[in-house]
C-alpha cells in the first residue's frame, strides 16, 4: 500500500514540474501547488479558492498534502495547463483582458468563470455580452461633491463611439458624452470601498477626469470593463487600418496608486501610472488630475533611474528616490518603502519598455500634456 501511494506521489510530481505546469494555469503566478481533479488544471492558492466557489465545474485539491490516487494521477497527466488553454482559451478576442496573479479578484473570478463555468471562448464567433459594440445599464457612480454613489444609466455605443450617461433613466441628453479615444478604465477596489469598483478616466480639454462606479455583479462590472475595451478595438481598427492587430492591441490597463512626494517643496501627493499617463492628485478620488506626464518609450529619450541626481535638494523626509527621465526635463519623487520604489520602477519600465503604437504617436494630447513644476 505505501509503495503504491509513494509510486502515485512520484508521478504526481513528475507531471507537476512540467514545463507546462509551472505556472498557475489562470494567473500565471509560479510554483503553483494546487490543481483541479476535474479540469485537470495546476493552479496557485489564491486560484483554487475560487475554483472552490465553482464545484459544480471544479474540484481543487493540494498538492502537496491531499491524496492523489492512480486514477486521478493519469487524468492530470493526460490534460495539464497546455490542454487546457487549447481548449477553454481557444478563441479569446484580443481585446479580452486576461489577468495575471497581481490583478484583483474581481477580474480573476470573472476570468476563470468565464473560461470553465461559461466556457466564453472555446467555440469561434461566439456572441458575447462585451462584443456587440453596445450595451447599456446602471452603475452606481460617485457624486463629484456628496460623494455619495447613485445609480446612473450608462450607453456605450461603437457606431456612436461614445461612453454616455444619463442623470435619470427618461433623461433625453446626458450629462456626460465622452469619446471612445480618450476612455481608460482601471479596476480600483480599495480606493473605492468596493470590490467591483471601477474607475474610468477620459481626456477633457487636454486635462484627465476621473469616474468613480461599481456594481454588484462581478460578471457585470467586469463585462462593461471588456465593452469598453471591444469599443476602443474596433475603432482602432477604422483609425488605423494598416496597423496589425498587434499593433492595435490594446494595452493592460494597469494602475499603480500609492503615496509620493513631487519636487521642490516635496508635497506629499498620490500619483497614478495610467499607462502613458502619470498623474497626481491631491486625494486618490479626485475627479480631476492636478497635474500629468507623458511617459513615452525608451527609443524616444524616457528612461527611469533608482535614486535621486547627485546634489538633488529638498526636504526629504521619505528616502527611497527614483527620477524619471524625458526629453524635456527630470521628475524627481520619493517613495516612503524600498517596496512602493521598486514597484514604482518596475512599472515605469513595463511602460517605457513598450514601443509606442500608432494611436499614441498620433494622440493630439502628446504635445499638451502638463505637469507642474
Amino acid at each position: 500500500m505505501a509503495g503504491g501511494h509513494e509510486r502515485s506521489m512520484k508521478a504526481l510530481r513528475e507531471v507537476w514540474r512540467t514545463a507546462e505546469n509551472s505556472l498557475c494555469a489562470d494567473c500565471g503566478k509560479p510554483d503553483p501547488d494546487w490543481a483541479s481533479s476535474t479540469l485537470g488544471v495546476f493552479i496557485c492558492l489564491s486560484c483554487s479558492g475560487i475554483h472552490r466557489n465553482i464545484p459544480s465545474i471544479s474540484k481543487v485539491k493540494s498538492l502537496k498534502m491531499d491524496h492523489w490516487d492512480d486514477a486521478q494521477v493519469q487524468f492530470l497527466a493526460k490534460h495539464g495547463n497546455a490542454v487546457a488553454k487549447a481548449t477553454y482559451e481557444a478563441h479569446i478576442p484580443i481585446y479580452y483582458y486576461q489577468p495575471t496573479y497581481n490583478d484583483c479578484q474581481v477580474l480573476r473570478e470573472q476570468w476563470i468563470r468565464a473560461k470553465y463555468e461559461r466556457q466564453e471562448f472555446t467555440e469561434p464567433g461566439k456572441q458575447l455580452p462585451y462584443s456587440d459594440g453596445v450595451k447599456e445599464g446602471i452603475l452606481w457612480k460617485r457624486g463629484r461633491d456628496n460623494g455619495q454613489f447613485l445609480p446612473r444609466k450608462f450607453v456605450l455605443s461603437e457606431r456612436e463611439g461614445c461612453l454616455k450617461y444619463f442623470t435619470k433613466q427618461d433623461a433625453k441628453e446626458p450629462k456626460l458624452n465622452v469619446k471612445i479615444d480618450v476612455i481608460n478604465a482601471t479596476f480600483q477596489p480599495v480606493k473605492i470601498g468596493n470590490p467591483n469598483g471601477l474607475q474610468i478616466t477620459y481626456l477633457k480639454d487636454n486635462k484627465t477626469r476621473n469616474i468613480f462606479v461599481y456594481h454588484e455583479s462581478g460578471k457585470e462590472v467586469v463585462d462593461w470593463f471588456n465593452a469598453i475595451r471591444s469599443v476602443q478595438f474596433h475603432y482602432l481598427k477604422v483609425a488605423f487600418p494598416i496597423a496589425s492587430d498587434n499593433e492595435r492591441a490594446l494595452s493592460p490597463y494597469t494602475c499603480h496608486l500609492f503615496p509620493s512626494q513631487q519636487r521642490e517643496a516635496f508635497k506629499k501627493r498620490w500619483f497614478t501610472l495610467d499607462h502613458r499617463r502619470l498623474m497626481y492628485f491631491k486625494d486618490p478620488l479626485d475627479a480631476f488630475a492636478k497635474g500629468e506626464v507623458f511617459v513615452g518609450s525608451r527609443e524616444n529619450g524616457y528612461s527611469v533611474q533608482k535614486g535621486l541626481p547627485s546634489g538633488a535638494q529638498g526636504n526629504f523626509s521619505w528616502h527611497y528616490g527614483l527620477t524619471i527621465v524625458t526629453p524635456d526635463r527630470e521628475y524627481l519623487f520619493t517613495c516612503e518603502t524600498e517596496t512602493d520604489q521598486l514597484d514604482w520602477i518596475t512599472a515605469f519600465t513595463s511602460v517605457i519598455n513598450q514601443a509606442m503604437t500608432p494611436q499614441e504617436y498620433a494622440s493630439e494630447w502628446l504635445d499638451a500634456i502638463s505637469f507642474p513644476s
